[in-house]
């Protein structure tokens, strides 16, 4: 039967049996993407995890609970589950966080998250904040030849907060007098011709040879061809480790030189900005680095199940809920 035919026979069904087909269906769609969540179940399962209270890693299996698999460390003898310690813990709608990671993947805004999933504004912030404190945690490789590497700057936000200890500004206006101020927050963009991408916010400000060396020094090597603008930063960075380094400078129109540019990078910069300032409507700058490990991530799965990767690498971050009470609480 083909799907012609399908529409077909669905049309002259009862209105009743209609609606009893299409629930179900969505009964059936739900519960096989809900399976994704229990990917941390099945490492516990496989003794591929720790307990989650003391980091001992033998534990047995406790019974269940709503049909969910309890655990108990043979350490300090705690309880567990599988979400304890994750980003999933202490989330009641479990049910909706697969269609809820389909709308981050889209970048939509709270609001819009807000009013597809029926659920609070406050809970749609509270579930996307969990989840990218863990997604920090994720590897990232070194990078291998040509690499570029430039700074953006994003204007200083204290979005949210009910303490502001200057005068509230209009999202998006910019700060008065001209070049580089404290009010500006540097994001150092790095990527080599293989996809790896590096972005990391540094300290308010023009950056510094420190600043990129806590960037990306340790994702170089000595087989790193670095390309960057005419910052003395970058030379000096270059220089204390020994990199072939090959600099483009805009000011004298000077954009590509053979196989050497920044210009994907400065691609990155305007994807970027559009994302943070447009589609989601800015962010805070204490959530700043959070927001850019989401866009790495982005990125680097976006050509494979990245539903799948992020639960996958996401899950296995016993830390997480402690990461977001102390990521709401503090400016970092």
């Amino acid at each position: 039967m083909n799907v012609q035919e399908i529409k077909l026979y669905f049309e002259q069904l009862p209105t009743a049996e209609q609606e009893n087909l299409l629930s179900e269906l969505s009964s059936v769609n739900s519960a096989k993407e809900f399976q994704l969540l229990k990917v941390r179940e099945y490492q516990l399962n496989e003794k591929q995890g720790v307990c989650p209270h003391c980091g001992h890693e033998k534990y047995v299996k406790a019974g269940k609970d709503k049909a969910v698999q309890r655990y108990k460390c043979k350490k300090c003898h705690r309880r567990f589950t599988p979400y304890s310690g994750t980003w999933m813990a202490h989330i009641h709608k479990k049910e909706k966080l697969t269609d809820y990671l389909k709308l981050m993947k889209q970048g939509l805004s709270l609001e819009k998250t807000r009013k597809l999933l029926k659920i609070n504004k406050k809970t749609a912030f509270d579930w996307r904040h969990k989840i990218l404190i863990s997604i920090k945690d994720t590897y990232e490789e070194e990078f291998a030849g040509i690499t570029e590497s430039d700074e953006t700057f994003f204007l200083k936000s204290e979005k949210g907060s009910l303490n502001l200890k200057r005068k509230s500004r209009k999202r998006g206006k910019q700060v008065k007098g001209k070049g580089i101020s404290k009010e500006q927050i540097p994001v150092i963009v790095s990527a080599d011709r293989k996809g790896e991408l590096s972005l990391v916010v540094s300290a308010p400000g023009r950056i510094s040879k420190e600043d990129i060396q806590a960037a990306i020094g340790k994702k170089i090597n000595k087989l790193t061809v670095l390309c960057s603008d005419g910052h003395v930063s970058y030379k000096s960075f270059a220089l204390n480790n020994n990199l072939e380094h090959h600099v483009l400078r805009a000011d004298i129109k000077e954009f590509v030189s053979g196989n050497y540019h920044i210009q994907h990078v400065n691609s990155l910069h305007s994807r970027l900005k559009k994302w943070i300032n447009k589609d989601l409507f800015g962010v805070a700058t204490k959530y700043l680095q959070n927001y850019m490990n989401w866009y790495r991530y982005k990125e680097k799965y976006k050509s494979v199940n990245y539903l799948k990767e992020v639960v996958k690498s996401t899950c296995v971050n016993i830390n997480a809920r402690e990461d977001y009470i102390y990521a709401v609480n503090n400016y970092y």
